[in-house]
């Protein structure tokens, strides 16, 4: 079955206002309030997500008796791309606290023509096999790097179900990861529509890994 898409923007949400605060570039000089609005967008969209998750009824006992929630015991693997995805992979792992972990450090090689290939250099995970696995990445611009880390990581494993979380993406990314894995579902915090030729997300809100950690060198 073809995967779904999820923007957020579409909904009317108080999270709507996470977003706007990470795209302003005033409240954007506030570091640690940027680190927190990634986190607060990746707990709504783990919420979302627990929506589709398989559950079955579970006994648990209290001090005067007995309750039969609905819970789910499906396996979760949530892996981010390093070190931008970190904020937003921390919100849904609030959510998602029993899940199993994994980190991709992967990054855009620039080219002296102003083209860029992604260079993988590490993984670390768990088997995903017949898993929940989660990807996050706080921008979606070309996919590539997404596309990149998944090929990678199916080689520990094939899940049942694929989530792809992203804060912006834009509609050339979205359609680039559908296009590689079709089955896949992403859930967006917004999606913008340009792509610039260096392949920045306009408006999107810059780069999100030196608006949380600080400018590389």
């Amino acid at each position: 079955m073809p995967g779904t898409l999820f923007n957020l923007a579409e909904k009317q949400s108080v999270a709507n206002r996470f977003v706007a605060e990470l795209r302003n570039i005033e409240v954007q000089k506030d570091r640690m309030r940027f680190r927190r609005n990634l986190e607060r967008v990746g707990e709504v969209l783990a919420y979302e997500i627990s929506k589709t998750l398989d559950y079955e009824p579970t006994v648990v006992e209290t001090p005067l008796g007995s309750s039969t929630p609905l819970l789910s015991s499906q396996r979760i693997v949530l892996a981010t791309i390093l070190r931008a995805g970190l904020p937003l992979h921390q919100g849904l792992l609030n959510y998602f606290d029993q899940a199993d972990n994994a980190f991709i450090s992967a990054y855009r090689r620039q080219h002296k023509d102003g083209s860029f290939t992604i260079q993988l250099d590490y993984v670390s995970t768990p088997s995903i096999e017949d898993s929940v696995l989660i990807l996050a990445d706080p921008m979606l611009a070309t996919g590539a790097s997404v596309n990149i880390a998944l090929k990678e990581m199916m080689r520990f494993g094939k899940p049942a179900v694929l989530h792809v979380v992203t804060v912006i993406a834009s509609v050339a990314g979205v359609d680039a990861v559908r296009r590689q894995y079709p089955y896949a579902h992403i859930w967006a915090g917004a999606i913008d529509e340009e792509l610039t030729a260096k392949s920045y997300i306009v408006p999107g809100l810059g780069d999100a890994g030196d608006l949380a950690f600080g400018e590389k060198r």
